[in-house]
């Protein structure tokens, strides 16, 4: 990123290659919607090249990149009032070896994902899927990473009723009656 604020825009591609996927999948988790993803990822690159001179080495590169890809989300969803349902079509591509059942409990989740709130969505995807620490994640959203523990502990419990609730498990809709 030190060399994008010193005007070497060659370097972006360089921090394109190697977090583009990441943010994309951000955004998908997020909208459920591939088009959205792909303006949301482009987006962000936009933004990481018009405020280069915001980032503080001192911080971490991909905690500053992912609060930059929130207040994209933010911004975006204000615009156009999102809408959190599933896409008629969803484009979960799974390797070959998953069985049928494997891909259903896969969109299943996706669209347990997809019923909470965005805010509990969005820490259940940063910690969980894009791999970051509370502490970073904290510092993302401006709360103490002991906040952040408590939100994505009671998130998992909204996603595990809401998953049990869409997959109509007996099994799982007894462990959700017992608590």
């Amino acid at each position: 990123m030190t060399a994008v604020r010193e005007g070497d825009t060659h370097a972006l591609g360089t921090l394109f290659d190697r977090h583009h996927a990441a943010l994309y999948r951000y955004f998908y988790r997020m909208s459920g919607s591939a088009s959205a993803s792909e303006d949301l990822t482009q987006d962000v690159f936009l933004r990481l090249l018009k405020k280069g001179e915001t980032w503080n080495p001192a911080m971490k590169f991909t905690s500053w990149m992912y609060r930059i890809a929130h207040n994209t989300f933010i911004d975006r969803s204000r615009k156009l009032k999102w809408e959190t349902e599933m896409p008629a079509q969803h484009e979960f591509a799974a390797p070959s070896g998953h069985s049928l059942e494997r891909d259903e409990e896969h969109a299943l989740l996706h669209k347990a994902l997809l019923r909470l709130a965005p805010d509990k969505r969005e820490l259940l995807i940063l910690s969980r899927f894009q791999g970051l620490r509370y502490e970073q994640i904290g510092e993302l959203l401006g709360i103490e990473t002991n906040t952040v523990k408590v939100r994505v502990f009671r998130a998992l419990g909204q996603l595990r009723e809401a998953y049990a609730a869409l997959s109509r498990d007996p099994i799982l809709l007894a462990m959700e009656a017992k608590r």
